[in-house]
């Protein structure tokens, strides 16, 4: 007989337990959305709910399986579950984490992390004999919580019988019930129930550090001291159960030290237990720290990362403490660099914080910053997506056959350039092909309980390495964030196998996880053909590093040198000191940003590293090996050099005779590069330039652009041509620019392109006179433009005018001043002297005649008394001659 639960025990002074029928008719609907705040009971109490539901109803699927974004959070929703049902955990509750499982035949809730249901559900889609899934703390927004999401959304819409419920407390409840309930048209949004919180009165204090929160190592000693100061004080005043929330696990460490220090001090009474409280310690100190204290065990103090934010509850806490600070996920995009930084927490996250003292009774915060801090937080944090590395996210979408996630419906899309980085990656592993789909050793790696790179290094490192073993206790290694023995990795296994690195038990126990999982997946695509031989055992972490991380071989940029180049391109160095100076080629697996003498004017240092040999980085690189001829430029003319390269580290270079189709990619390349100014621009050209900028100003399309910008995106379709008939041999000035521009001309309106800015004008004299058209976005015309305004009162703008330089006598009698581009833009005048000097600039020669001129006459006549000088410009006739040339 399947399991009922006993809600009426299990809710029991739940402030959730009220809402009973709300959610019982939401869940009945097929999709619910739950929003409730942190310590409310929904975790506790709607699982059990959902599942006598199932049980009401008959159907053959009575599972329910709830999702906790955390380890500790999983095991403890399942503890919990069970100890208020009166059962035991593995009877009718149990548990799946990564490395551990506990369930039952007859299991009716299973609690587990989103990653262990996203492979469980690339294995089969259908979830046999699960009748529910509830996703709690959505509101976290983590990179699996989402793709989750998204792919419970579809498994909704191919069962109709499947209950989806999101919890969370905090979130967009109306975009997320569309979002499950079916934005096709086929399914109504999911229902939504809000529970109101019961807080009690809580008291909000700030005590801000004298120093600041954050250095260049991340956050301060001094702060860290700063907080231990404030959580023993405020523990003393109030005897309360404190929870203390700092960034990450370095922090907890240091700060559970500080505090046992000022508690362990002379005089100083020993009544309090200090309790860390992160990912990384083992299950039996997690559980300790989340488990309620009894009557007998003296008052607690837990320091925590954000864990026990909203998806874990400690029990008896009245007092927090809070740093006010978050790691979060950053993108370094110039490196391909992606990893957690220390930054401001979002208000959200600082008041779920805080709530957690005022579920019991009246609690205090203690923010450890300044008010003025506070209400210049974030509203929210950003979703993970939109920052991390998505090589793994991207290998889960094509193993569920959305390769990027086209089609499917996710809270917030992935950011294309980063989903294309990720692409790249899983080809270069072999686990996607060129479209994106993924292949039979990409299926066999998205279903491991092992990240991407991960997986795929343990099961190619297996033979490379000489065994499951050896490749398991590398893998375990570099996934396991060990920082106590520096950046060489054959010393930090070293240092583990020896048992003398903080953590070391963590990583027998992960290494035998993996060791597990390699020889389960032996025989499976991948794991033999990839490697030709053997790698010594000296060389094997390098190589494992390698098979994880192929674009971060890296070679050392000169002799005695700490910088090295990746082959993706970007640099690094190794800190001062470390083992692996002097070797030529690294394998890399973390690097961390840095400035200053530390990172040798790269912008980084080498965190995690292994060596490796010519030859070997060479096999295990071959992936990343090209051959290809470097076209460039120099004195005029093309010179090519044939070059080997790994990624972008240079192997070698020959000089070589250049070919006529080399032509063209270096010039393409030297002008991508420098601009249109490494082009040798004719005086038609330029000209030519300038009057279609001027057309393309005044009229728009379908005259071009022709600035720098718009000719660079059209390089090839208006030079191209050209450069396919220069001889490599020719010097790049006799390229001639003006026939390529005109193959940008629209047709057929380009017949009119000599009477809407003609070359040259004609004047009364009879003569012609050169249009000089303004050369777009020039400082020299803009400057010139300036000067001539002081000088004639004309605005500033004039240096944007076609411009007609001309002896002053040759317009005699022209009143109305020509205008171009159908009469939209009059030409300016430059009136010249007889020796072509300038004596007034114009657009206006009707005020001139009648105002400026007979000044101009003035002084002028005495000068040049040989030219006329009419008192009547009106009726005299023009001329370019001196009075007797023209008598």
């Amino acid at each position: 007989m399947p399991h009922r639960f006993d809600l009426p025990a299990i809710g029991f002074g739940l402030i959730v337990a009220d809402a009973h029928d709300e959610i019982r008719a939401a869940t009945l609907s097929g999709a619910a959305v739950v929003t409730a705040p942190p310590g409310t009971g929904k975790s506790t109490y709607v699982p059990p709910l959902v599942a006598n539901l199932l049980l009401e109803h008959g159907g053959a699927a009575t599972r329910v399986l709830l999702t906790q974004p955390r380890r500790v959070a999983v095991r403890a929703a399942a503890a919990r579950i069970a100890e208020l049902d009166g059962t035991a955990v593995g009877d009718a509750v149990g548990f799946t984490v990564r490395g551990q499982r506990l369930v039952g035949r007859d299991d009716r809730i299973e609690a587990l992390t989103p990653g262990v249901l996203l492979r469980r559900l690339l294995r089969d889609p259908d979830l046999p004999g699960v009748g529910a899934v509830i996703l709690d703390e959505v509101h976290e927004r983590s990179l699996e919580g989402d793709l989750l999401l998204g792919m419970i959304a579809e498994a909704r819409a191919l069962r109709d019988d499947l209950i989806v419920i999101a919890m969370s407390a905090t979130l967009e409840a109306e975009r997320f019930a569309a979002l499950l309930g079916g934005a096709d048209g086929q399914k109504s949004a999911a229902a939504v129930v809000d529970i109101a919180s019961a807080l009690h009165p809580l008291r909000i204090d700030y005590a801000p550090a004298p120093g600041p929160r954050l250095d260049d190592r991340g956050v301060s000693r001094a702060f860290l001291a700063h907080l231990a100061d404030i959580s023993v004080d405020a523990q003393r005043r109030s005897g309360h159960d404190a929870l203390v929330f700092v960034p990450g696990v370095r922090e907890v460490d240091e700060t559970v030290r500080l505090l046992r220090a000022r508690l362990n001090a002379p005089g100083t009474p020993h009544d309090i237990d200090v309790l860390p409280l992160h990912g990384r310690l083992p299950a039996r100190d997690q559980d300790r720290a989340v488990r309620g204290r009894t009557g007998s065990e003296p008052a607690r103090i837990v320091v925590s990362t954000s864990l026990a934010e909203s998806s874990l509850t400690v029990p008896g806490v009245r007092l927090v403490i809070d740093a006010g600070l978050s790691r979060e996920v950053r993108r370094d995009q110039s490196r391909a660099m992606t990893g957690l930084v220390t930054v401001s927490a979002s208000r959200a996250s600082a008041e779920q914080r805080g709530g957690r003292a005022a579920r019991l009774g009246p609690g205090q915060v203690i923010r450890a910053y300044a008010e003025s801090d506070f209400a210049r937080m974030p509203a929210n944090a950003p979703p993970e997506i939109a920052a991390a590395d998505l090589t793994d996210a991207a290998l889960m979408l094509a193993a569920w056959g959305t390769p990027r996630g086209d089609g499917l419906r996710l809270p917030t899309a992935p950011p294309p350039t980063a989903m294309r980085e990720a692409e790249t990656v899983l080809r270069t592993l072999d686990l996607v092909d060129a479209d994106g789909r993924v292949t039979a050793t990409g299926i066999t790696v998205a279903q491991l309980p092992v990240g991407a790179r991960a997986a795929r290094a343990l099961l190619a490192g297996s033979s490379e390495a000489g065994g499951a073993r050896a490749a398991a206790e590398i893998v375990a290694a570099f996934t396991g964030d060990f920082r106590e023995a520096g950046a060489d990795l054959t010393v930090l296994l070293r240092e583990l196998r020896a048992g003398r690195t903080v953590g070391a038990d963590r990583w027998r126990r992960e290494s035998a996880r993996l060791r597990e999982i390699a020889m389960q997946s032996a025989g499976t695509p991948g794991d033999d053909g990839v490697l030709a031989s053997a790698t010594p055992d000296s060389l094997a972490p390098g190589a494992v590093l390698a098979l994880a991380r192929p674009e971060w071989l890296a070679r050392r940029v000169a002799p005695a040198s700490r910088v090295y180049l990746f082959a993706s391109g970007t640099r690094a160095v190794i800190p001062e000191g470390s083992t692996l100076i002097g070797s030529e080629w690294i394998a890399v697996h973390d690097v961390q940003r840095a400035a200053g003498r530390a990172a040798d004017g790269t912008g980084a240092v080498i965190r995690l590293a292994a060596p490796l040999d010519h030859p070997t980085a060479l096999r295990l690189g071959a992936g990343l090996r090209s051959d290809r001829r470097t076209a460039t430029i120099a004195e005029g003319r093309v010179q090519v050099r044939e070059e080997r390269r790994l990624g972008a580290i240079l192997l070698a270079e020959t000089p070589v005779a250049a070919r006529p189709t080399d032509t063209r990619p270096a010039i393409t390349a030297l002008v991508r590069t420098s601009g249109m100014r490494a082009l040798t621009w004719s005086d038609g050209a330029a000209s030519l330039r300038h009057r279609l900028a001027l057309l393309h100003r005044e009229l728009g399309a379908p005259w071009p652009a022709v600035d720098d910008a718009a000719l660079l995106i059209d390089l090839d379709d208006w030079l191209g041509p050209d450069l396919e008939r220069l001889s490599p041999r020719a010097a790049l000035d006799r390229l001639d620019l003006a026939p390529a521009l005109r193959r940008l001309l629209p047709w057929p309106d380009a017949a009119r392109l000599d009477a809407l800015v003609p070359e040259r004008l004609e004047v009364p004299s009879g003569n012609t006179a050169r249009i000089d058209y303004p050369a777009s976005a020039s400082a020299s015309a803009s400057a010139s433009a300036s000067a001539s305004a002081s000088a004639s009162g004309h605005n500033a703008g004039d240096g944007d005018r076609p411009v007609v330089a001309v002896k002053l006598q040759e317009l005699f009698g022209l009143a109305q001043t020509p205008r171009l581009v159908d009469g939209r833009v009059p030409v300016l005048f430059h009136l010249l002297s007889p020796a072509r000097r300038p004596l007034a600039v114009t657009d206006d020669l009707e005020s001139f005649w009648n105002g400026p001129y007979q000044q101009v006459r003035k002084e002028m006549r005495g000068r040049y008394p040989k030219h006329p000088w009419p008192e009547d410009p009106w009726t005299a006739p023009a001329t370019a001659r001196t009075k007797r040339a023209s008598g």
